[in-house]
């Protein structure tokens, strides 16, 4: 299994046809909201708050991210 993110970590993914690139914020383990979007995390299944490049924030579960 994928080892654990943290805070700081940079960390790429698939985004409409390419690659993006961020920085994870925090780790989610409870339901929230961004912009929005209800982000359905849990501690079981969490999800990561990342900071995109460009400035946006999204939440993407553990196995879209791969350490940059």
């Amino acid at each position: 299994m994928a080892s654990d993110l943290k805070k700081g970590d940079e960390v790429t993914w698939k985004s409409h046809g390419g690659t993006a690139h961020g920085t994870v914020e925090k780790k989610l383990t409870s339901e929230t909201s961004i912009k929005g979007h209800k982000v359905k995390a849990t501690k079981d299944e969490p999800q990561y708050l990342v900071e995109s490049d460009n400035g946006g924030k999204a939440a993407h579960k553990r196995a879209a991210l791969k350490k940059a």
